[in-house]
């Protein structure tokens, strides 16, 4: 690192969504990081090992692998980087395994660059705001059978046993659209 990037804010953006990736580099950029993009698990590592971000941002599902692979790997080079994971397959489980493997936060895609910089600066550890419009419980109960569901390789039978239900009920509910949210 060179004496210009000794006050830097680096930055590490690991997203297989190029248009996303893009953007996000350019927001964060004009709000003071330095950029560091990958696409993939295989690219952040090596980026990883050049520089250890004081910041990433992570996507949970890449193509070659799960977002949460690489955050033990940024917090062993930098202990004190400050990563957050993004998804578009919010769910609880999944959430509280990005804080354990040492994420500061967990953000549902799209969320916007204000969002992401104010969870990669919060320094207390207070509960925030609640949501303006939080997920409804038949929107949660959905969300929650797509993941099993993705999770069992898309098998109903299986995903059927998991869930305790039987698998029609469980057909029925795979062929309707997720429930819609109130505006």
């Amino acid at each position: 690192m060179s004496d210009i990037d000794a006050g830097a804010k680096h930055l590490l953006i690991v997203e297989d969504d190029e248009a996303f990736r893009l953007r996000l580099a350019r927001a964060m950029e004009r709000r003071g990081y330095v950029v560091t993009m990958a696409e993939s698990i295989a690219a952040a590592s090596t980026a990883i090992e050049t520089h250890a971000p004081e910041y990433a941002v992570v996507d949970l599902k890449l193509g070659d692998g799960s977002g949460l692979d690489l955050v033990p790997r940024i917090r062993e080079l930098a202990p004190d980087a400050r990563v957050v994971i993004l998804t578009g397959y919010g769910n609880i489980a999944t959430s509280v395994a990005a804080i354990k493997a040492g994420a500061v936060d967990y953000l549902p895609k799209p969320s916007d660059a204000d969002a992401i910089d104010a969870a990669l600066q919060a320094v207390d550890r207070a509960l925030p705001a609640p949501p303006e419009h939080p997920m409804s419980a038949d929107r949660v109960r959905w969300e929650h059978i797509q993941r099993v569901f993705e999770q069992c390789d898309r098998n109903v039978s299986e995903t059927a046993r998991r869930l305790n239900m039987h698998r029609r009920t469980l057909q029925r509910i795979l062929a309707k659209h997720a429930p819609r949210e109130n505006s």
